[in-house]
Parts: C-alpha cells; structure tokens; sequence
C-alpha cells in the first residue's frame, strides 16, 4: 500500500492483509489486499492466494456476524482507483446500527452500496471498531 496503513491492520495472513477501512459508513467495512506486489487481478491470483482469499472472507464474515450482526455482505473488487489486488468486504445492514453513540444507517441496502464519503467518524471510533473485529477473530 502507498501509504502508512499500519494503524488500520486487523490481521496479517501468508497471502493476504486485513485493514479497517477509513470510511466505515458500512460499519465494519474491511479492505483484503494481496501482498503480492505485482498482483493486479483477481483472475491472475494463484491457487493458494485464492484458497486463503476464501478462508480471510469466511473469517472475517463469521467475525463481524458475531459482533455487528450485518443482515447481508457484498464483497468488491474494483481495481478502478487503485490497481493492486485488493477487495472491499462491506457488511450491509436492513436496519440502522448503533456503535458508540454513533449510529451506522445503510440508506441503499437491498441495492448496490455506495460509499458516503460525508460520514466522518473519529479516528478512536474507527480504532474501536477495528478492535472489536480483531477480538471476535481472537
């Protein structure tokens, strides 16, 4: 990644990295990059990148059901912005969730997400949310 997103690591695997995303507008929204450096499509990943590709979504799926209890996932890999390897987890919710005072509405759900880039939440809030994930994979 280009920049510093160690802060937002979840989880290291062989394959794979697990980050919070910085916009949690879809509470619990997780970004899976390849650490391959030259991997650039999901159809060019190797048999053991796919393999632990299943294995990183079945964990962090069962994970944030136990913590958030999303209603549903999409999982997104795009390659528009950035052209690395790398998927969006969004867990999607029918009702609005509460979190710290926060309250997490996912306006468009039954449709296909769209990020709100107006929702902002504290960098701490966003840390509490990483944590709580981190400890439903412990």
């Amino acid at each position: 990644m280009s920049q510093n997103y160690s802060k937002l690591l979840i989880r290291e695997y062989k394959y794979w990295s697990v980050y919070i995303h910085e916009n949690q507008s879809y509470l619990g929204r997780c970004v899976i990059w390849c650490k391959r450096e030259n991997a650039v499509d999901l159809t060019d990943a190797t048999e053991e990148e796919q393999r632990e590709l299943f294995f990183v979504s079945s964990e962090f799926k069962n994970g944030i059901i136990e913590v958030f209890q999303p209603d549903w996932f999409n999982y997104s890999f795009l390659g528009n912005e950035v052209r690395h390897l790398h998927g969006h987890f969004i867990p999607r919710y029918e009702k609005p969730r509460e979190f710290r005072g926060y309250v997490f509405e996912d306006k468009l759900y039954g449709h296909n997400y769209k990020t709100d880039h107006t929702f902002k939440i504290p960098s701490k809030i966003l840390l509490e949310i990483k944590l709580k994930i981190k400890e439903a994979l412990s």
